[in-house]
């Protein structure tokens, strides 16, 4: 006794594998058809059993829409029916689409990240006033905490000064002020340990 057996390496390329070979092979035998009638008559009912074999896309906008433009694409484009909607373009669907932006780093300080250049930026499109000053005083304070967080030792104030004169493009100019003063070291180095979940020691504690 012999049995023709056949691997799947040899059977045709299933162009959406989530309907499987059967619906593949009752597109092809559609595209076959000669009469346009019979076409039509067989693509509405592939169409309906799509829909029973994935039902999750009941809840998707335009659910027959896409059922349409999924037949299309596993017919290769060659099904010539009456679709209730535009047949898409083969050349639309390969087109590449445009590449996106790749963000890149704000400057040489990479240390502060990218939210630091864009939290300066916000700063330089406020009016003059208190709540500017608080910004850029809560802007400073957060440079200083990053600068840490890379270095973990200790920066001065002018430091962190010189740099956001350089990120804001000398428009934020801290530098001989003697009114401003950062939070100190300890303290903020103090507050990323709690953040990480670090607790204090209790001194009291009996042992």
């Amino acid at each position: 006794m012999t049995f023709d057996l056949e691997y799947n390496s040899e059977r045709p390329h299933l162009i959406i594998p989530e309907y499987g070979r059967h619906i593949q092979k009752l597109v092809d035998h559609c595209i076959s058809l000669s009469s346009k009638e019979e076409q039509n008559k067989m693509a509405l009912a592939i169409v309906d059993v799509m829909g029973n074999l994935q039902p999750h896309l009941r809840d998707v906008p335009d659910f027959k829409h896409k059922l349409w433009d999924q037949l299309h694409i596993m017919s290769d484009f060659r099904l010539d029916v009456d679709s209730p909607y535009e047949k898409p373009s083969k050349e639309e669907l390969q087109e590449k689409p445009e590449r996106l932006a790749y963000p890149r780093a704000a400057s040489k300080y990479r240390f502060y990240g990218n939210n630091i250049q864009i939290m300066i930026d916000t700063a330089l499109t406020w009016e003059e006033g208190e709540m500017k000053e608080a910004l850029i005083f809560s802007i400073a304070n957060h440079m200083k905490k990053c600068f840490l967080n890379w270095n973990k030792d200790t920066v001065e104030d002018d430091v962190i000064f010189e740099h956001l004169f350089e990120l804001s493009g000398g428009k934020i100019d801290l530098r001989n002020s003697e009114e401003v003063t950062l939070s100190e070291t300890r303290s903020l180095m103090r507050n990323r340990k709690t953040q990480q979940g670090g607790k204090p020691k209790n001194k009291n504690r009996k042992r």
